[in-house]
């Protein structure tokens, strides 16, 4: 076995048992986990109060008691969160942070303060419009009083030294899985679409000083091996790249996802910070630069060019959209997005997705027609 396939199998196996590699990350690491709501977390502030900072995006699971607080016609992911609170599966977590970029994550902080009392929440609200002088101040006070609110819950100030290189560790990390994902593109059969989706998404359960390592350790073997052919080569884009049963379906039908613009993945590095400024201020900036995601207001929405762009740059064969159920900015931007998509002539399929799927076949039957009609 190489190298590479022994990171590999390292990663998926904490990204498939998120419990697991929790716990022993905070053995490891000696810390307390804080939880992080999607998406764009201020992670660096938790990073820096000395907590572990863990991703909150749902899961797989029967939903019984969440319905008290969400309709049914709610995001799966927010769903299963709320599941997850009442049933005690999250009292690892000191607390959690939660960004109100959507109608549901406002609902959501409300109801969290009742169904799940015994877990504190700290609500990020983002300013709507980010071209503003005004817009780039408001967030670098809201990140100040979530710095306060940590450091309540730490029992200790949050240096600037200290954030300096909390921010500094995640550039880091950002810019390592930015090379991680050009290596990727090139050894497609390696790095399938689970594969890939599983090795971004272990960061979210591990310290990401470790995360770092074995990332870089694996981009490093796979320059080492040779380029990989692939069937259809697809840019992926949505909130993210579950349930993995449909990913299984790609790889059965030679479907390799080249490049995304997922929001679990590649919108959480994409953008690197500015390099002037203090950690707040470029942390804010990340925000402000951020381009082409509909959960961040954008008058232009250039959402569609960025993925034609990342189709040509990456010589894909078409765009795989997987909408997330019921998730209202997603849905808004598509009709623009696929208008786009078709007068560049760039095949697309549309996959609806939620993460309490348990049957495949009408998925399965779209995408084994489709990997047929491009290969």
């Amino acid at each position: 076995m190489n190298n590479a396939q022994t990171i590999i199998d390292a990663l998926c196996e904490q990204a498939l048992h998120p419990a697991l590699a929790v716990a022993k990350s905070c053995r490891d690491a000696g810390k307390d986990a804080v939880g992080c709501f999607p998406i764009y977390t201020p992670e660096e502030l938790v990073y820096a109060a000395g907590f572990l900072p863990v991703g909150m995006w749902g899961g797989s699971t029967e939903i019984k008691l969440a319905d008290r607080y969400l309709q049914g016609f709610c995001c799966s992911i927010m769903r299963s969160n709320i599941e997850y609170g009442m049933r005690g599966t999250y009292n690892r977590l000191r607390a959690v942070l939660l960004p109100t970029l959507c109608d549901t994550l406002k609902c959501i902080c409300e109801n969290w303060k009742v169904a799940v009392s015994q877990l504190p929440v700290i609500p990020v609200v983002y300013p709507q419009n980010r071209s503003l002088p005004a817009g780039e101040q408001y967030l670098k006070d809201e990140f100040s009083r979530v710095r306060l609110e940590l450091e309540k819950l730490a029992g200790h100030p949050i240096t600037d030294e200290v954030l300096e290189k909390a921010f500094a560790l995640y550039e880091d990390w950002r810019s390592a899985m930015r090379e991680f994902c050009e290596a990727a593109s090139t050894h497609p059969k390696t790095i399938n679409a689970k594969v890939r989706h599983l090795v971004i998404k272990a960061g979210w359960f591990l310290d990401k000083a470790v995360h770092l390592e074995k990332i870089r350790a694996l981009t490093a073997a796979l320059k080492e091996l040779p380029e990989e052919p692939c069937a259809v080569r697809v840019v992926a884009t949505g909130l993210m790249a579950e349930p993995v049963g449909v990913l299984n379906l790609m790889v059965e039908n030679g479907m390799a996802i080249v490049a995304d613009d997922l929001a679990q993945e590649s919108r959480q590095f994409r953008t690197p910070a500015r390099p002037e400024g203090d950690a707040l201020s470029r942390m804010a900036w990340r925000v402000m630069d951020q381009r082409g995601c509909p959960f961040l207001y954008e008058v232009e929405k250039t959402r569609g060019q960025m993925l034609i762009d990342l189709v040509r740059q990456y010589k894909a064969d078409a765009v795989v959209t997987m909408l997330m159920k019921f998730c209202d900015p997603d849905e808004f931007d598509y009709p623009i997005y696929k208008a786009e998509l078709e007068e560049a002539k760039i095949p697309h399929l549309y996959l609806e997705v939620e993460q309490q799927m348990d049957s495949f076949g009408q998925a399965g039957t779209r995408i084994q027609s489709f990997a047929e009609m491009i290969g």
